[in-house]
Order: structure tokens, then C-alpha cells, then sequence
């Protein structure tokens, strides 16, 4: 079911938006608004989806307990109309976010919410294998470089989350895995725990 078909399709109708707090992808995830988004996502997300993606998370950065869209407003500050249907651009853009796990919707009852990423995590093995040649490259560049302190440093928080969650090693190493860390890294993170691979 599409957004907009839980809520009114006229313009000026509103969605409330709040933050998604999500730890394990805030320890490894990239800036909605970066260019790791901008390189590898935009293919996947489409162009629609990544700028309302990067608005949606601008309202953030100015009330970030969330705050109130307006929809035709939105619509039309992306050069698109907001019209009945599940077919329009607008409408799709909103379902890609949630499709691919930037947003998803919330029971709130204010009305129609949504919750979005802050942070935005790496792709997946599978999203990566999609790219073409030359962005499959400059991602295994990324993720090459990217990797150091900083990245070993929020591995290992991430294990100790995941851990302290209750997941099993072989499980914390699956996801981390899942999340694009490095394989050493990871397995390193895994077993700083204490228990070493299960």
C-alpha cells in the first residue's frame, strides 16, 4: 500500500515526519545528504527518491523530534504535481524510500507518519553487484578506504549492541557483513567479544 493512499491526495495535505532512530546503521551509515548517497544510492533509489529522501531528512536537521510536511508543497519544490493515484511521481518517490528501507511508516496519532533514516546504510552485497563496472570499483575503493580506526572502532560498538541484544556471534558477523564491513573487520569485532565465531 502506498502513502499516499493512507492518506488524502489533495494538495496541502500533510505527513508527519520523525527521525528513525536506528543504532546499528548510525554506527556505520553514511550522511543522507553525502556523496556516498549520491554515487552508489542514486542508481538504486532513483534521482525522485534520493532529493526527497535528502528533504525529508533536511526537516531533521531543523526539528529533530520530527515535524509536519506538506505534501503539495514538497511535490512541487521537487517539480512535481501531487495527484490521486499510486501511479503519480510524487507517490513513488515516497514508496522507493520505503521500499528500500530509508523510511517507514509509523502509527501515530497525530495521522499519517513516516520515520526516516538520518543516516543512510552502505548497500548491499547484491545492490553492489547491480552497479555498474565503474561504481562497483569506486565502492570496494570506498569501502576499502573508508576502513581504519574510526571504522574497526564503530564495528566493534556494533558487535557489543548486537551482542548485549542477545544475537549469537555467527549472527552479529552475518549482519555486520550485511551492513558492508569489512570481513576482518568484522570478524576481528566479533571476536573482541569474547566468544569468537559461532
Amino acid at each position: 500500500m502506498s502513502i499516499t493512499e493512507r492518506t488524502p491526495t489533495a494538495p496541502g495535505t500533510a505527513l508527519v515526519v520523525r527521525p528513525w532512530i536506528d543504532p546499528v546503521v548510525e554506527a556505520v551509515g553514511q550522511p543522507a545528504d553525502g556523496r556516498y548517497v549520491e554515487l552508489f544510492w542514486l542508481g538504486v533509489l532513483g534521482p525522485t527518491a534520493t532529493w526527497l529522501l535528502r528533504r525529508l531528512v533536511m526537516g531533521l536537521v531543523t526539528f529533530p523530534e520530527g515535524y509536519e510536511l506538506d505534501l503539495g508543497e514538497t511535490a512541487a519544490a521537487l517539480g512535481l504535481s501531487l495527484v490521486p493515484g499510486r501511479h503519480s511521481p510524487f507517490t513513488r518517490a515516497l514508496d522507493r524510500c520505503v521500499m528500500f528501507g530509508m523510511a517507514h511508516r509509523l502509527d501515530d496519532p497525530t495521522g499519517p507518519a513516516l520515520a526516516v533514516r538520518r543516516s543512510i546504510p552502505p548497500l548491499a552485497g547484491r545492490q553492489v553487484d547491480r552497479l555498474p563496472a565503474h561504481l562497483r570499483a569506486a565502492h570496494r575503493d570506498w569501502m576499502r578506504t573508508d576502513r581504519g580506526p574510526d571504522s574497526d572502532i564503530a564495528a566493534a560498538d556494533l558487535a557489543r549492541l548486537l551482542g548485549a541484544a542477545g544475537d549469537p556471534p555467527w549472527r552479529i558477523e552475518q549482519r555486520l557483513h550485511a551492513l558492508g564491513v569489512d570481513a576482518v573487520v568484522a570478524a576481528n569485532a566479533v571476536a573482541d567479544l569474547g566468544f569468537g565465531v559461532g
